[in-house]
């Protein structure tokens, strides 16, 4: 299945290739992205040599911006996140994106969170359906509430720390990218306070 480049119709299919089976970032962008190039190049300005210990990438379409890409890194010192999105129509030129990097250093994730759901199969067999997981950060989250929310009490709001949320499904991802993200999830945990490499 080729896709069009970047730029090009934001006709997509819902269903993308499958970037699990491949164990290097570039394989796995390249079937899995729609602007893989963009996406590396940033990656790899970033990554300076470094590497790759795991990796998870995700994608869809969303109805107003159009397509929607994501690729996070983990090199045993620091999460590098790149994230692309198409340009919402009348905010810029047809067929624009951003692309945007994140660097999370790995001494600011505070807590790994992985939750399962599981299904039986008629023979009895318990079966991953879906995994959520989530990496805590010591830094605050800045969005603003909505008026109304005021849980403190007295004019003040709660404080909520960053947070990096992932998730697959049978339906989007199916069974390898689950137990990729899963995979994911374990290498960063057992990261997480540790003398970084």
């Amino acid at each position: 299945m080729s896709s069009p480049p970047f730029g090009g119709s934001n006709e997509m299919p819902a269903v993308f290739p499958d970037w699990s089976p491949y164990q290097d970032l570039d394989s796995a962008a390249r079937a899995y992205l729609r602007d893989p190039e963009v996406a590396l190049d940033a990656l790899f300005g970033v990554l300076r040599g470094a590497s790759v210990l795991c990796f998870t990438l995700e994608r869809f379409v969303n109805e107003v911006n159009g397509v929607w890409q994501e690729v996070v890194i983990c090199d045993g010192s620091r999460l590098v996140l790149w994230h692309g999105e198409d340009v919402a129509p009348g905010d810029g030129p047809v067929g624009s994106m951003t692309s945007s990097l994140r660097v999370v250093p790995l001494s600011t994730v505070t807590e790994v969170g992985c939750r399962r759901r599981l299904t039986r199969t008629s023979n009895g067999q318990a079966r991953v359906d879906s995994i959520d997981v989530y990496l805590l950060l010591s830094s605050i989250d800045d969005a603003v509430p909505p008026p109304g929310m005021d849980e403190g009490g007295e004019g003040r709001t709660a404080l909520r720390h960053d947070a990096l949320r992932f998730g697959k499904t049978l339906d989007d991802g199916g069974p390898g990218q689950i137990a990729r993200l899963e995979e994911f999830s374990r290498v960063v945990a057992s990261l997480v306070g540790r003398p970084t490499l």
